[in-house]
């Protein structure tokens, strides 16, 4: 049975104009934020969305997309063009962004506090809105788990050192937190992932995750690391992959009762034969996601179909 308390995700959304060569332009409903909000509520949980729209054609394209899936879509009443991004794909599927975005969220009054929070990507760490979202985070994160993804964008994150010291801020607040090799590559060049999530399981979380691509995921608990293969699948591209790990994450985490102020404690004693699941279930979302084109995370019966073959 599923962790029913409130899921809470605070972050951009952003139409994807998907470029492929020799083929019309294809714009997909995306955001880092507004693609794990989507995959927990296909995943069956009560998923709210802090987010701005505007008020054109690529607004109400994401909020239909989002609505279909069950998610609450709460904006601060901001009138900006919607957020965009070129993606270019290679032979291999794999996606380079351009993008067009403004980010000045405003506080947004919650009708009930959520159990847990996630946040990350350029919300995170572009400002004004950037410190809406900091703020929101701490004053919710007493009583709520908190789950974090960089999800670094190096034209978006400005001079170097300071967006270290912004991403550092972040995982020191979270409770899980979550990134790719890429990563960690871009933040801290030529050192080894698993170390540098080593140090940052130091400085707060309760686990901390690496992607690996084609070889599969990382996780670092306080007793060791943990690993699971990727799921072989015919690639078609990589959009919205670490955002379907995400969401297949926080969907175990809250299947086991791990989320939430009640789940904190146990979250904090996580073994490694519930980290294995954890990571199966998020391994197993990204493999569905990378196998179709676009943002396109996993129903529940999909899901449970990819586990089956892990």
């Amino acid at each position: 049975m599923l962790d029913r308390l409130e899921l809470l995700v605070i972050g951009e959304c952003v139409a994807d104009i998907v470029r492929l060569p020799g083929a019309a332009d294809q714009v997909h409903p995306g955001g880092s934020p507004a693609n794990v909000a989507y995959g927990l509520a296909g995943l069956g949980h009560d998923a709210t969305l802090l987010t701005q729209l505007g008020p054109d054609g690529n607004g109400r394209l994401i909020r239909d997309h989002l609505a279909r899936a069950g998610v609450d879509v709460r904006t601060d009443g901001a009138t900006a063009a919607t957020p965009s991004a070129a993606v270019t794909l290679d032979g291999a599927g794999r996606a380079t962004y351009t993008f067009e975005i403004t980010w000045t969220l405003g506080p947004v009054a919650l009708d009930r506090p959520p159990g847990h929070v996630h946040t990350g990507s350029i919300a995170a760490v572009t400002e004004p809105g950037a410190a809406t979202v900091a703020a929101a985070v701490d004053s919710l994160r007493t009583a709520a788990t908190v789950s974090y993804d960089p999800n670094v964008r190096p034209e978006l994150m400005g001079d170097h050192e300071a967006a270290v010291r912004k991403v550092e801020r972040c995982v020191a607040l979270s409770d899980v937190v979550k990134a790719s090799d890429e990563d960690l590559e871009w933040l801290y060049p030529g050192q080894e992932a698993g170390r540098v999530a080593e140090r940052w399981l130091a400085t707060g979380p309760a686990v901390v995750l690496v992607t690996r691509g084609a070889d599969g995921a990382l996780a670092v608990l306080p007793e060791g690391r943990v690993t699971v293969d990727a799921l072989p699948v015919d690639v078609v591209d990589t959009v919205g992959a670490g955002d379907a790990f995400m969401s297949g994450t926080l969907h175990a985490l809250a299947a086991h009762g791990l989320l939430g102020e009640a789940g904190r404690e146990r979250l904090r004693t996580l073994d490694r034969a519930t980290m294995t699941d954890v990571l199966r279930h998020a391994a197993a979302s990204a493999a569905v996601t990378v196998s179709r084109a676009g943002a396109n995370p996993p129903d529940g019966a999909e899901l449970e179909s990819a586990l089956g073959r892990m």
